[in-house]
Parts: C-alpha cells; structure tokens; sequence
C-alpha cells in the first residue's frame, strides 16, 4: 500500500485497453484515491466501468479543449478534496484520422495541426494550471505519455510526432514553472502498445512486430508494464525526479538497426 491516503486525477481512460486504465489499476492496487475524467458522454460509459472496478470517489465529466470544462472539473475536484491532490495523470492524445496516413508533407493542414497540438500538448498544461493550487498542497505531481514519434521519424504518425515534441517540452517548462512548489513533472515514452488511440495510426500492427524485432528485449511492452512505471513516478519513491522522460519501451530508442532486423534483410547474391 505504498500509496495509502493518497489522492489522484486520472484522465484518459477510454477502453479496458488504455494505458490510463493501467496506471489507475496500479495506483488503485497500492491503496491511492482516485477521480476519473471522460470527455463526452460516448466514452463516461467506459470510465464509468473502471470507476467501479477502482472504487473511485468520483466520475467527472472533462472536455481537455475547453477551459471551462476543465475549470469546472476541477471545481468538483477541490470541492471534494479540498486540502489538495498528490498527483494528474494526463494520458490524453488526438490528431485527426487525415492527419495520420500518408506523406507529411502532404498530410500535415493547419487545422490539424492545431488540433493535434491543442489536445495532444496544450491541454497538458491546461491541466497544470488548472490543478497547480491543489498539487501545490500535498507536494504532488504530474504525468503524462508520449512516443518515441517525438524524436525520430516514425511512418505515418506525421503531426502526432510534433505534437509529442511540444508535449516533451512543456514537461521541461512545468517542471522548472512549479518546482519551487513542490510539484514535480514527468512523462513517459511507453513503446507501441495496442490500444484504441494507436488503431487509428496506418500500419501500427507492422510498426509493433518491427519495434518487437528491433528491442533488445525483443518484445514490446504491456499496458501494466507502463502502468507500474507511473507508479513509481507518482510515488515518494520518485521524490527527486522532475523535468524527465522515462522510455517504457523494452529498450527500443537505444537501438538503431538491431542484428535480427539485419539477418532478416540479408542482400541476395546476384548470380554468376
């Protein structure tokens, strides 16, 4: 029960699949209180499953791209845990389906990515504004996902991999904006894991036995994996960590060609 008494917002959860339901599964597991957030009415019937599964205080509705949303999110957050919250996970991502098949160059509109960067980055901040008070309390911190898409080139995940990029840099931002209040501000890189977000990336099944070839574990990564790595981030355990992105990926960003994919690929000898 190393989480005991302590209190925390999770965001995300879409489908039994989700890594937000991984991490409210651990952080419920070692005895933390949770809030969980859903968007819209189409996804609260979801969130409201893990709600019982978690026995969570509460299910409060959360529209990331209205601020008044998340004003009044967090209205009923304090009006519920008042002295203050001990964490946010934000494992919330989105680009439009046009935005994520093809050419970069050629998919990437200005509406998308606007979208993909109001939801997938800005909103983390969002958050942060809106919770700083609260975190502030009880020395909390926060949390949020991203992918290996933010520092390399990865087929077809296009804008999503600038929106990461900006995600990764607000963590480094909030981090030094709120670390003299004791919050601290981390993220983690998980590797491809099938979930509802990753089917609307083009070819994801093909990147997931191409991630698994390439690991030095040569595997991926599951949902729970990533859940107890936010676990520890979350925890005291994790006190002097802030401003980091930790790789939950079975050690794929340390590779570029690994000897499996090389044997695969093996040239042919022309004939004499």
């Amino acid at each position: 029960m190393l989480l005991q008494g302590q209190r925390f917002v999770v965001t995300g959860i879409a489908s039994k699949l989700s890594i937000a339901w991984a991490i409210a599964e651990a952080l419920h597991r070692e005895g933390a209180s949770l809030i969980l957030t859903y968007p819209n009415e189409k996804i609260k019937k979801r969130v409201d499953m893990a709600a019982e599964q978690f026995e969570a205080d509460m299910v409060i509705e959360c529209d990331v791209a209205s601020d008044d949303s998340i004003a009044a999110c967090f209205e009923q957050v304090a009006g519920h845990w008042g002295d203050g919250i001990d964490g946010v996970v934000h494992a919330i991502g989105f680009a439009p389906m046009d935005q994520l098949d093809g050419d970069f160059t050629n998919a990437t509109t200005r509406e998308g990515s606007q979208i993909a960067h109001d939801i997938s980055s800005y909103s983390f901040v969002a958050l942060a504004k809106a919770g700083r008070e609260l975190l502030a309390k009880r020395n909390g911190s926060m949390l949020t996902l991203t992918y290996e898409g933010s520092i390399s080139v990865l087929p077809n995940y296009n804008v999503m991999g600038m929106a990461k990029a900006s995600l990764e840099a607000s963590v480094r931002y909030l981090a030094a904006s709120m670390g003299g209040e004791g919050i601290r501000v981390n993220a983690i890189s998980a590797g491809p894991i099938r979930t509802l977000a990753a089917s609307g990336i083009k070819s994801f099944r093909k990147m997931l036995d191409i991630s698994e070839k390439i690991a030095p574990l040569q595997r991926n990564v599951s949902q729970m994996e990533v859940g107890n790595a936010a676990l520890f981030l979350l925890s005291p355990w994790a006190s002097g960590i802030t401003g980091e992105i930790l790789f939950v990926d079975a050690g794929f960003n340390t590779v570029a060609i690994s000897e499996q994919l090389m044997m695969m690929e093996e040239p042919q000898q022309d004939a004499e």
